[in-house]
């Protein structure tokens, strides 16, 4: 348990709280890293100013999820392909939708967060912000305290990147957690940003009534992503009304009543207007004014703190994992993260390892991705063959009548191992994981196809793609490999 120094020598400027470990956060890599120690019989202080749960349970995954599904509902009964079925789309309640939302977010947040420390009493939540102001010995101030730990895991998390646009500051610009907690739905918005989160927000208010525009930089949305992908889903955006504008570079904002954004494409200056601006061009780390620099605790070009593979930082004894360490933002990797620095501040040698790491993006049709994408593998000198299976050919995808996407199998030549596999469907995100399986344990093709696969199931996809290396599936008859 936290132990406390006798009054007297706290009077004389002792340290008042002595602690195994301390951690700065309160999301997901922070609560990892507070149950580990826990759970190695360590006694934990955990540290956090503002509201409990992190990103994903208050601005992230879990707000825009619940609003995507919410769109899609609605969607579903404006636009189905079933004769017989009939389905009637009234208004939208918007100020109810959020009001659902903001339920939600609470109930995860009490249950996932406030209410799992109950279970951990050697844990301690410090409700304020705090500050390092020692390495040797450790030492954070926080709510008039002086804690004393043994070591220090920095889990403080991120928040949206703004970037440096003509005129963009001083306008009432929305982040993504502004855009998520809406009090009005706007007739039209800009979206500045074709990854995940951009899209994400921008088919949620288009299917909803907003007009949409998205703007990317890159020549394809998603651009981390595999090109085939990217372009794929443009069409089908635009097909769900939004229109999408890529291969763009935004040069100026402005604000008069409403947004103007001007961007140059193909050499030309163009503008589109809009009620509401969305700005969606990535990640921050909130790694200042924690007392870190004067510790020499080192930082990237972009201010992201630079940790080893066992999660250590620059200086002994501290450490640093989820989002505030720039690795991939998701929070499955978070906690992970915080997990391994946990377990290495005390003594394990674990080694981070995000080469099988599954990502996904929530629009409709979904991108799963999991290994290498087919540039990534020419650049990297590896000889590689690949074969794009429509869902055409997807028995369940024809039951259901929705066969938009494919899948998308990168082989190493000779060999046949899977190098990586990339899934644009309404259900790639739990089509997945198959696929995460065989990039880790690398398994080959022969592997997959030798591979009992349920008949009628979406993941059967995985196994038709594999058989597309040497064979016409179309002349396959119904689970026939």
């Amino acid at each position: 348990m936290v132990q406390s120094p006798p009054a007297s020598d706290a009077r004389k400027g002792a340290l008042n709280v002595q602690t195994d470990l301390i951690v700065l956060g309160g999301g997901s890599a922070a609560f990892a890293a507070a149950i580990q120690a826990a759970e190695m019989g360590k006694t934990v202080a955990l540290v956090e100013g503002g509201t409990i749960g992190g990103t994903c349970v208050n601005v992230g995954c879990v707000p825009s999820k619940t609003l995507i599904a919410a769109a899609a509902a609605r969607q579903a009964a404006q636009n189905h392909p079933f004769r017989g079925i009939s389905t009637v789309a009234d208004g939208v309640d918007f100020p109810a939708v959020i009001g659902q939302k903001d339920d939600l977010v609470r109930e995860l947040r009490q249950a996932k967060y406030i209410d799992v420390l109950k279970s951990y009493p050697s844990v301690r939540l410090v409700q304020a912000m705090g500050r390092v102001v020692s390495a040797e010995p450790l030492v954070v101030e926080a709510g008039g305290e002086r804690l004393s730990g043994r070591r220090l895991v920095v889990a403080t998390g991120s928040r949206p990147a703004v970037p440096p646009i003509d005129g963009l500051q001083g306008t009432p610009y929305w982040t993504s957690t502004e855009a998520l907690d809406a009090a009005e739905l706007p007739e039209s918005l800009i979206v500045i940003g074709g990854s995940a989160v951009g899209l994400e927000i921008a088919q949620f208010y288009a299917r909803v009534g907003s007009n949409v525009t998205v703007i990317e930089a890159m020549d394809h949305l998603v651009p981390l992503e595999d090109a085939d992908v990217g372009s794929a889903l443009a069409s089908w955006l635009e097909a769900d009304g939004l229109r999408i504008i890529t291969g763009a570079t935004v040069r100026s904002v402005s604000h008069d009543g409403e947004f103007t954004v001007t961007f140059e494409e193909d050499g030309r200056n163009e503008r589109v207007h809009g009620a509401r601006l969305l700005v969606a061009t990535g990640r921050s780390p909130n790694a200042a004014g924690f007392g870190l620099e004067k510790l020499g605790v080192g930082t990237d070009r972009r201010g992201f703190i630079v940790t080893d593979e066992h999660q250590a930082t620059s200086v002994d004894g501290i450490y640093a994992a989820g989002d505030v360490t720039g690795h991939a933002m998701f929070v499955y990797v978070a906690a992970y993260e915080g997990g391994l620095a946990a377990r290495n501040a005390f003594g394990e040698s674990g080694r981070r390892d995000l080469r099988a790491l599954p990502r996904v993006t929530f629009t409709d049709p979904q991108v799963a991705a999991v290994g290498l994408t087919e540039e990534a593998a020419e650049a990297t000198g590896i000889s590689c063959s690949c074969r794009v299976l429509p869902l055409e050919y997807v028995p369940r995808a024809l039951a259901s009548r929705d066969t938009r996407g494919f899948v998308k199998i990168v082989a190493e030549v000779g060999t046949g191992k899977v190098l990586g596999v990339h899934i644009l469907a309404p259900d790639a995100g739990e089509m997945i994981q198959p696929a995460v399986f065989a990039v880790k344990y690398e398994m080959t093709l022969d592997d997959i196809r030798d591979n009992f696969f349920p008949y009628l199931t979406m993941t059967e996809g995985l196994k038709l793609a594999a058989l597309a290396f040497t064979k016409d599936v179309s002349k396959l008859s119904c689970c026939a490999g």
